[in-house]
């Protein structure tokens, strides 16, 4: 195969494959955007479902709160008369709000029933929300579910109103099983007299085929938006994993009130009390879900509240931007392909050549050139090709000198560094020494004020010395870096503590300056924070105890700017550029070791930061420090 050709099969290979991945990952994330924005949506939407659902309850217990205050009844309830208590309640007109309507004594027991008057004096009392309502005298209200047998007594229209036959989901009658109890949204309202129950009201709303409720949900959320002729949005109500109130609907057009929930749903949603949400097939078509349970009094889940969006109103969309990008991509390759061969065939005459050469570029030969000058832009392409193998061979060369350079001064260095370890060393031990026995001596009785003083001296002068060696060892020690995520901030303001504690700082105003709160920076915040510390205490000396110490934090080109700033004496502009050399110092003798700078441009370097320093005589300095590795705003600060 010429190389010709080579280069035609992979111009060609890499656009096709590098069209292919972008049309991959473009349909990808159009899908994920297009499925993300439509549960988002859903979920919102169910989200104002439970609203129209805790609505409805509310809406009741407020209505029946209104009849509990009623006076008679409650001097009735209190004085013992329950025929008259009873009278009194049935002039009400409350039962056309509720299925269920009683009143019940200060021990739950039925007085009378608004449905059914001649069934009474049974005990609602084990019903959680009657029970509630008698021992903390509060209303209460939710969702419960009562029994066949319980039905009947309230009156057998209600009974035979709960009875649902469960469906297949294509509509069929499914061969066993009725479903014979009711799921309600109750209330219980206390009757107060004197600051102590006297009665409750109970009422309670039948939901299995409340068609009006689940409509009323579907209005309030979806405003009525339809698809082919088709509404996009449907609600459902579940005792259980039976709908017992939808406006779903069968391939017969009739409501889907009996089908059941999917296993899955049923698993996540009944059995686990978990929301759900994502695409599913309901009864006859696919839509995007939105489940969550239904919890009664006692916090069991006896149901779920459901909303979907029919997923065809929201795929045409998505398949005409999927044809459009596909057939962009199409055209565009094509075209690319057409236009690729005719700039090889057109352009690339003396490729082999450069080829060769390039082989021997490659496996070391500096020395090899094209030696081709073809007419016309090839022969532009041929002499660049020369002057940068050219240009390659000199760098080659400065490297290798530079690096010899290098090799040679890390050497010293190193040397430096580790004589100055033994040596810092072998001076410690006897200093050491020195100092326990100049601090035996200060504490003798029989010293008079000048040995004392004298002695005084050889304390502070030999601590002075141990605090240069200690220097010196930080110097010369490679101390582990731990890297965390960190407040800069927060940090900064621990460290104002120490300093504002100290007695140097007394005179001096010191201002934290922050532009984002939390800043968070990726590094050793120990080290960063002894860079600090040492900045301040220079910037202390340099103000001589009075002035302003400005520190400042923000954001800079995606990573973290500090600033310390005061308004010292300055630094001369031919010192700055020797601040950072070991024990070099501007302080007076006897006031710093110089080695303070130098430790802390090692930190700095080592966290991947850049130390910028501006001062001018007489008006005061600015230490500025970068440093670029800023985690995800994501990221939990270490405190």
């Amino acid at each position: 195969m010429t190389t010709r050709s080579k280069l035609t099969f992979w111009f060609v290979g890499l656009l096709l494959a590098a069209n292919s991945i972008i049309a991959l990952a473009t349909l990808f994330q159009l899908r994920r955007d297009f499925t993300a924005e439509v549960q988002t949506r859903v979920r919102l939407d169910l989200n104002s479902a439970r609203r129209v659902y805790t609505d409805a309850i509310r809406n009741r217990q407020e209505f029946l709160s209104g009849a509990a205050l009623d006076a008679p009844l409650a001097q009735a309830l209190r004085d013992d008369q329950p025929q008259l208590a009873a009278q009194i309640f049935r002039s009400m007109p409350l039962d056309g709000e509720f299925d269920i309507l009683a009143l019940l004594d200060a021990r739950g027991v039925v007085l009378h029933r608004a449905h059914n008057p001649a069934v009474r004096g049974d005990s609602l009392r084990d019903r959680p929300l009657v029970r509630s309502a008698l021992e903390s005298g509060r209303p209460t209200s939710g969702t419960i579910v009562i029994g066949a047998a319980d039905l009947s007594l309230e009156s057998a229209r209600l009974a035979q109103a709960a009875t649902i036959t469960t469906l297949q989901p294509d509509g069929s009658t499914h061969p066993t099983q009725l479903l014979r109890d009711g799921m309600f949204i109750a209330t219980a309202i206390p009757i107060r007299l004197d600051n102590r129950v006297v009665g409750v009201l109970f009422g309670a709303t039948l939901l299995n085929d409340h068609d009006e409720l689940v409509d009323l949900i579907k209005d309030d959320v979806f405003q009525g938006e339809s698809f082919e002729h088709r509404e996009i949005g449907t609600t459902t109500l579940f005792l259980g994993d039976i709908r017992i109130a939808t406006n779903v609907r069968t391939a017969d057009g009739r409501r889907a009130t009996g089908t059941r929930l999917s296993a899955e749903v049923r698993q996540r949603v009944i059995e686990n009390g978990q929301p759900w949400a994502d695409r599913a097939y309901v009864v006859n078509d696919w839509y995007i879900t939105a489940y969550e349970p239904i919890r009664d009094p006692d916090n069991r889940v006896i149901g779920a509240l459901y909303v979907g969006l029919l997923e065809r109103a929201f795929r045409r969309s998505l398949d005409i931007s999927t044809q459009v990008i596909l057939i962009t991509l199409g055209l565009t390759t094509a075209a690319s392909l057409m236009l690729i061969l005719f700039v090889i065939r057109r352009l690339l005459g003396p490729v082999d050549r450069i080829m060769s050469m390039c082989r021997r570029i490659i496996s070391g030969d500096l020395t090899a050139r094209t030696d081709s000058r073809p007419p016309g832009e090839m022969g532009l392409v041929c002499q660049a090709i020369d002057a940068m193998v050219d240009a390659v061979a000199d760098r080659e060369r400065q490297l290798k000198e530079y690096a010899h350079k290098t090799i040679s001064e890390s050497e010293k260095l190193a040397s430096v560094g580790r004589l100055a370890a033994g040596v810092a060393h072998e001076i410690n031990n006897p200093l050491t020494g020195v100092l326990s026995f100049a601090h035996l001596l200060r504490e003798e009785g029989a010293l008079g004020e000048k040995e004392r003083h004298d002695i005084d001296i050889i304390i502070h002068e030999t601590e002075r010395v141990r605090e240069i060696v200690r220097g010196l060892l930080d110097f010369a020690r490679r101390r582990p870096m731990h890297k965390a995520p960190f407040d800069v901030n927060d940090m900064v303001r621990h460290t104002l503590k120490l300093v504002r504690s100290q007695r140097e700082f007394d005179a001096i105003d010191i201002q934290h300056d922050s532009a984002e709160d939390p800043l968070t920076l990726n590094g050793d915040r120990s080290q960063i924070q002894q860079v600090l510390l040492n900045l301040c205490f220079n910037a202390c000396e340099a103000m001589s105890g009075a002035g302003r110490l400005t520190i400042r934090t923000a954001i800079h080109d995606g990573g973290v700017r500090l600033e310390v700033q005061d308004t010292g004496h300055g630094i001369h502009r031919s010192d700055i550029e020797r601040i950072f050399e070991p024990f070099f110092t501007t302080k007076a003798v006897g006031k710093g070791t110089g080695l303070g700078l130098s430790i802390s441009y090692g930190i700095v370097q080592k966290h991947g930061g850049t130390f910028d320093v501006d001062s001018e005589p007489g008006k005061g300095s600015t230490f500025a420090i970068t440093f670029p590795d800023r985690p995800e705003s994501a990221a939990t600060p270490v405190p």
